[in-house]
């Protein structure tokens, strides 16, 4: 690619603060252009991607796609691919174009998932409630904290997310156990020692653990992985936070866990329907059954990745459309298509 520009074009639209940061920090890079199109409708990109290197952006269409005939590398942004899955290993059926899942947010999400096991523990949302109503409650008689020292914490998924939950939570007087995929992909040392788990031991990693943090890729393997039997293991002291994917927690299994206190509590940020309808109040509730009646869940709004305006985030872009500019291949975060992360 050295013996012509390579282009970079934006498929979504980002603030003029992101398309500055971005220029300023790839200007050193004399053979890359980068393209920030106004217009980011299907009809417009389809007559300027012809010739574009690289795509940047979170839902290309599959005409998109075939309209990019020079497309080596998809980036999306976001940590999570599974909506980009089909399209992909069908695109990588007759052409060969690499598929980048960012970890840019990973910061925020694991800060996330660590702010609603807190919350969820200290009962922080319910002595709000009661202040803003003007009770006065300084007792234990409503609402005491759960403490979290001498609790087993289970990290699922141990990608960038749980790597920096670990360490977030490392000063806690806790014990951590680990299940991952592939051990063989760890190279780093681990934040504190932990016990190390396999998918196979799935039922052996519920029973030990206490708290379980859920960051880990929704594939064939994960979808619906936590349901009723996985509830009664992880047992009534059981705490649940959820940053990953709503569906790798069956919904009724997980609304009548926590009804029945077949666990103790939840913190859930992502959900079943992003496109909810409004009842009959104009209400639109992104679930099927009334978790917003529950005592013993957190709900949070799928804004892990929040702040959106922190620059830092796109590092990791940065550094893969440097090493594109240098023909490397060794490039950050690429999907294995066949194992769906």
């Amino acid at each position: 690619m050295n013996d012509r520009k390579i282009l970079v074009c934006f498929s979504s639209k980002v603030s003029n603060e992101v398309q500055n940061h971005l220029k300023e920090r790839l200007k050193p890079l004399s053979n890359v252009r980068i393209m920030f199109p106004e217009d980011t409708s299907d009809e417009n990109l389809k007559n300027i991607v012809s010739e574009v290197d690289v795509l940047i952006g979170w839902r290309p269409s599959k005409s998109l796609l075939e309209s990019a005939k020079n497309l080596k590398v998809f980036i999306n942004p976001g940590t999570g691919i599974n909506h980009l899955l089909e399209l992909f290993i069908e695109l990588n059926n007759y052409r060969k174009v690499t598929l980048i899942n960012g970890h840019g947010n990973s910061y925020f999400v694991a800060q996330h998932a660590v702010a609603l096991l807190l919350t969820l523990m200290n009962k922080t949302i319910p002595h709000h409630i009661f202040m803003k109503e003007g009770k006065w409650r300084t007792g234990d008689q409503d609402a005491a904290s759960i403490p979290l020292r001498f609790r087993e914490v289970g990290l699922l998924g141990y990608g960038a997310i749980n790597n920096k939950v670990h360490q977030f939570l490392a000063g806690f007087d806790v014990k951590f156990h680990i299940l991952r995929k592939n051990w063989n992909k760890q190279k780093d040392k681990l934040p504190t020692e932990a016990k190390k788990y396999g998918f196979a031991e799935l039922d052996e990693f519920l029973k030990e653990i206490d708290v379980l943090i859920i960051a880990v890729p929704q594939t064939s393997l994960t979808t619906g992985l936590i349901k009723a039997r996985e509830h009664k293991l992880l047992g009534p002291k059981g705490l649940i936070i959820n940053v990953a994917r709503g569906d790798i927690i069956n919904q009724e299994d997980l609304y009548n866990a926590l009804k029945n206190r077949t666990i103790l509590g939840a913190a859930i940020d992502v959900w079943y329907n992003y496109h909810p309808k409004a009842d009959k109040e104009d209400l639109k509730y992104p679930y099927e059954f009334p978790f917003h009646n529950l005592d013993n869940i957190v709900l949070s709004p799928h804004r892990g990745y929040s702040p959106f305006s922190d620059l830092l985030r796109w590092d990791e872009v940065i550094e893969n459309i440097s090493r594109i500019s240098q023909c490397r291949s060794d490039l950050i975060n690429i999907v294995n298509l066949k194992e769906e992360y």
